[in-house]
């Protein structure tokens, strides 16, 4: 299943179900069929998501990646494939361009 971002303001970001839910997770919300993210609640959501960046960048070079290529490298031996950082980027840039023109984001699969 494929979860859709939508926004009124730009392209809609397509994420596969296991992934989408990852980072519905991280944000706080619920995975569903559908939902929103308010134009209030996308700045606690783009903070959640960068400290969870973070603290995955932190525990990657405590275990010897120093680079994104090496973060990825290490995500896909445990299966991921991609790390958090390069998989929520196109998600982290919907909400900020959403919450620039003062929009709200939804999702349907």
């Amino acid at each position: 299943m494929l979860y859709k971002f939508k926004s009124a303001v730009c392209a809609e970001v397509i994420m596969l179900q296991l992934n989408a839910e990852e980072l519905l997770r991280i944000i706080g919300k619920s995975p569903g069929p559908t939902g929103i993210i308010t134009k209030d609640q996308i700045p606690g959501a783009i903070d959640a998501l960068n400290k969870e960046i973070a603290l995955r960048d932190a525990q990657a070079q405590g275990q010897g990646a120093f680079d994104d290529e090496k973060l990825d490298d290490d995500a896909a031996a445990k299966g991921d494939g991609v790390s958090l950082r390069r998989r929520a980027g196109p998600f982290i840039d919907l909400l900020k361009e959403t919450a620039a023109a003062g929009k709200d984001v939804v999702w349907g699969v």
